[in-house]
């Protein structure tokens, strides 16, 4: 399933460079995490980079987005085909 970022935010801006699929991006407010790009890193490391380096824990799985691990994987190869 996809990650969102909550409002617990607190836009220290180390999560965007991280996201291989460049997902990630300031919002209005806050960052926010595009469900379409968003692969949970999958394809590219084992976890996703951007919970790892978040210093407040405010991106848990989105439940709009749920997927599974196959779907997240075809998604990156989909991603990886466009360029």
């Amino acid at each position: 399933m996809a990650l969102m970022i909550t409002d617990e935010c607190i836009n220290c801006d180390v999560c965007e460079p991280e996201c291989p699929n460049d997902a990630i991006s300031a919002g209005d407010e806050i960052y926010v995490i595009d469900p379409n790009r968003c692969t949970e890193c999958v394809g590219h490391y084992d976890e996703p980079q951007c919970v790892s380096v978040c210093p407040v824990d405010c991106i848990p799985h989105d439940p709009e987005h749920v997927e599974s691990k196959s779907q997240l994987q075809l998604k990156y190869e989909q991603l990886m085909a466009k360029g």
